[in-house]
């Protein structure tokens, strides 16, 4: 007793009493109410029930309708509580036992029999009887071997991968019998075994319930009819939440008979005594130690994931035009971000390369004050040699623009003219399409020579190849030496082909005739670096010309502020299109509600044979998760396949690794979030509301 008393302090309840003479179940003054609630009065169903019943007997407890004997075995088999009294099994108080502690019961002692069988509909005859054995943690090939074992013994090794809607009210009974005793059976509870049978069904089912008495199995009968009762060995009657008689006292255990077909290993071959190595008891000398090791042994968290993913694979592919419909939400949801996002970066990169054509990093220095106002001033060539001092500046181009006529045999063509130095084609980030550009010595020699834009070259010369020819600007020859390439318009009145380039000292000097600079043209290496880069630049030239009379344009800052709002635009694009993931995750859920509720009474069956609160919850959760998986995986070949059908019609897109991931992640926390909801709520179901459920 020492031992046993340790081990009821570890499961946190005082040890049993010291008397041998300890009853596996005694019931004293069990009441049990309904009701109650908002002022309304409550109703008594039993009404100070007392009784004992020992290891090895066979008891039937015979009743009318609605008096109480159904209420009375789910109290007995641990799927309701007293609302007074005292149960006790093998001398522990079933009052102070925890929710677990209570499964466990369930799944190690008790084996129910019930009239309507309540077999589980989606799986067949071996799985149905392996359902107590997955909880109890038995291994995969121990309780198919058990489970085989146990439907041959009972006459159904033909039946084994039949569904329940494919065997006779008389073979379900038999695999709810098998089930029963998967994990031992030590104590059967049948509630009205044969009322749902003919009588030969019936029959047969009285005689395996009489071998399993013989076997040494606590076999406890719950029925109206008097004549099935009488079978038992001791009968006991209710009326009105009441015992009104007992035929007899507690009788003495006999030794099994040998030839009877559950003597040899029916009690002693369950997974527990498989996992402990022997077998056990339920007696008060032994039985706070074996729940405490019960209690602490559990399949593995891979078993037990394993294990759900098979049951929720086997119950989606059983419903799969619901799955189906499902899995849409989640599809349609996943494949619009994805494409969403496709397009978004698509349509960034192609307004990004538009703006990059006329240079991404590019600032420039204008003369003039911040105001009307303000001093005029002037900018010159050593004001760009400065600038290119300043840290962070690549190029610092001086820039003479203006308007001028260009003529060419006949043909006169207003026009623009910039002067520049060879380093405009990087500047500009322009380059020619057909001939070259001038270079360093056509800028210090002051050479005439001539880069015509796309356009101009067209107007003064047609489809003629202009390259060797010679245009007068402002009556000045210059020799055309190189096309530059089509650039096409920047707004709705001006295009940047229609453009003349000649060397920068040639254009100030022999075409506008200042040395004073339109603007200064600067190219930043850094573009994250373009605002100290600007208050560098004011600074230079501040201390140069003693005040402020120029300005800095920072386009750089502005181009990157056009990429920060298309990057928003994309990211809008995105959060628009997971409004359908979100949608897909609501119609998740409600598919789950109805699940449950079409499956209560399913839970009901798993919580009688053992399951916990966290097997349930486990296994609605994975069944959520596991639609939002699949449907994410599909989600994204369709956005793929979308995707690809709109580049070949001409859309530009940019898939991203990054977004395929971030819309298969959102289904798979759209099934946790969404999925969590009627999991929790299925786990928290009360066992005989959701088996007297439809």
């Amino acid at each position: 007793m020492v031992t046993e008393a340790r081990a009821a302090e570890a499961v946190g309840r005082p040890p049993p009493p010291a008397s041998q003479d300890i009853a596996l179940i005694e019931l004293v003054d069990i009441c049990r109410s309904f009701g109650g609630a908002g002022g309304t009065p409550a109703t008594k169903v039993l009404r100070g029930v007392s009784m004992r019943i020992d290891a090895g007997e066979f008891v039937a407890i015979v009743g009318a309708s609605g008096s109480g004997k159904s209420t009375l075995m789910n109290l007995l088999g641990c799927l309701d509580r007293p609302t007074s009294g005292q149960y006790r099994f093998a001398g522990q108080d079933i009052a102070s036992f925890r929710v677990d502690e209570l499964a466990w019961l369930r799944r190690e002692a008790f084996g129910f029999v019930f009239q309507n069988y309540h077999l589980i509909r989606t799986l067949d005859a071996l799985h149905n009887v392996e359902v107590p054995a997955v909880y109890a943690g038995m291994s995969r090939a121990d309780r198919h071997s058990r489970a085989k074992e146990l439907l041959t013994r009972l006459g159904l090794d033909g039946r084994i991968q039949h569904r329940p809607y494919q065997l006779s009210g008389g073979q379900q009974q038999r695999v709810s019998i098998a089930r029963a005793l998967m994990n031992g059976g030590r104590i059967i509870l049948a509630d009205e075994p044969t009322g749902a049978l003919d009588t030969r069904s019936g029959a047969e089912v009285m005689a395996l319930l009489r071998e399993l008495a013989d076997a040494g199995h606590t076999v406890i009968l719950i029925t109206h009819d008097r004549g099935v009762a009488e079978q038992a060995r001791r009968v006991i009657e209710i009326r009105d939440g009441l015992i009104v008689s007992d035929n007899g006292e507690v009788q003495d255990k006999t030794e099994p008979p040998a030839s009877t077909a559950f003597s040899a290993s029916a009690a002693s071959s369950s997974p527990s005594a498989r996992a402990d190595g022997a077998g056990w008891t339920l007696n008060a000398q032994n039985f706070a130690t074996t729940m405490a090791q019960g209690l602490s042994r559990s399949a593995s968290p891979w078993a037990d994931m394993y294990e759900a993913v098979q049951a929720a694979w086997q119950v989606l592919f059983v419903n799969r035009f619901r799955t189906l419909l499902t899995l849409l939400g989640i599809i349609i949801g996943v494949a619009s971000v994805i494409v969403m996002l496709a397009i978004g970066t698509g349509t960034q990169r192609t307004v990004m390369a538009k703006i990059a054509s006329f240079g991404t990093n590019r600032m420039y220095v204008t003369p003039g004050g911040d105001t009307e106002r303000g001093p005029g001033g002037t900018l010159s060539e050593a004001d760009a040699a400065l600038v290119a001092q300043v840290p962070n500046v690549d190029i610092a181009m001086p820039f003479f623009a203006g308007k001028t006529t260009v003529r060419a045999a006949n043909v006169d063509v207003g026009t623009r003219l910039w002067a520049v130095t060879e380093e405009a084609p990087h500047v500009l980030n322009w380059n020619v399409s057909r001939g070259t550009f001038f270079t360093r010595q056509d800028v210090r020699t002051l050479a005439t020579v001539a880069v015509l834009g796309k356009r101009i070259s067209t107007k003064l010369f047609g489809p003629a190849d202009p390259l060797g020819q010679y245009v007068l600007v402002n009556n000045v020859p210059f020799q055309v030496i190189g096309v530059l390439a089509e650039k096409g318009a920047t707004s709705g009145q001006s295009n940047d082909d229609d453009v003349v380039l000649v060397p920068s000292s040639t254009g100030s000097r022999r075409v506008f005739g200042t040395a004073n600079l339109s603007w200064i043209s600067v190219l930043a290496h850094d573009l994250d670096k373009v605002d100290d880069t600007a208050a560098d630049i004011t600074r230079v030239l501040t201390e140069a010309h003693h005040v402020k009379d120029f300005q800095v344009y920072n386009q750089a800052a502005s181009l990157k502020a056009q990429s920060e709002a298309q990057q928003t635009l994309t990211l809008t694009l995105g959060l628009i299109a997971a409004i359908s993931l979100v949608v897909g995750g609501i119609g998740v859920m409600n598919i789950m509600l109805m699940t449950v509720r079409e499956r209560t009474r399913e839970i009901g069956i798993r919580t009688a044979t053992g399951a916990r609160q966290t097997d349930i919850l486990r296994q609605f959760l994975t069944e959520s998760v596991m639609v939002s998986t699949v449907g994410g995986v599909l989600g994204i070949f369709v956005g793929l396949a979308f995707g690809l059908a709109l580049i070949f019609l001409g859309v530009d897109l940019v898939f991203s690794v990054r977004a395929m991931l971030a819309a298969f992640g959102c289904a798979l926390a759209t099934g946790l979030v969404f999925g969590y909801m009627p999991a929790r709520q299925a786990a928290r179901l009360d066992p005989i509301v959701a088996l007297a459920s439809d």
